[in-house]
């Protein structure tokens, strides 16, 4: 089984596909007018029109509701991000931060509220299992 994206629903997909666009330097690809995804090599981004969800069951999926996922997205220089999003972001959860595990990370919202957690990993550890996980 392998992982093919993560798909956030929301109310504006135009406004979405900008934000992630201007945030991450990558140009959505759209499917549809309800539905784009953002390709990266280790992972695709879907972002998907709430109209679609009565497709998938009544109700299985709400807009602007989450509070349990984290997007992680690994940068080279996380301060240097963080500087070039002070036009873009509306709501910085933190400042460039030094975690536990190796990694310096800014924890943002995106326009419909869902948590963006951008990384660097600084310690030697944490730099070898990202180095170690782009080669498999």
């Amino acid at each position: 089984m392998q992982l093919a994206a993560t798909r956030i629903f929301t109310d504006d997909v135009d406004a979405l596909v900008t934000f992630y666009e201007t945030a991450t330097g990558l140009i959505a690809e759209r499917l549809h007018p309800m539905f784009a995804e953002l390709r990266t090599p280790s992972g695709t981004l879907a972002i998907a029109s709430a109209a679609t969800v009565p497709l998938l069951g009544e109700q299985v999926a709400e807009p602007r509701a989450n509070r349990s996922v984290t997007l992680d997205f690994l940068v080279d220089d996380v301060d240097a991000t963080y500087t070039a999003l002070q036009n873009v972001v509306e709501v910085f959860v933190n400042e460039p931060t030094d975690m536990p595990w190796g990694n310096r990370s800014l924890l943002i919202r995106d326009p419909d509220g869902n948590l963006i957690n951008i990384f660097t990993p600084i310690s030697e550890a944490a730099q070898d299992r990202f180095s170690n996980e782009a080669q498999d």
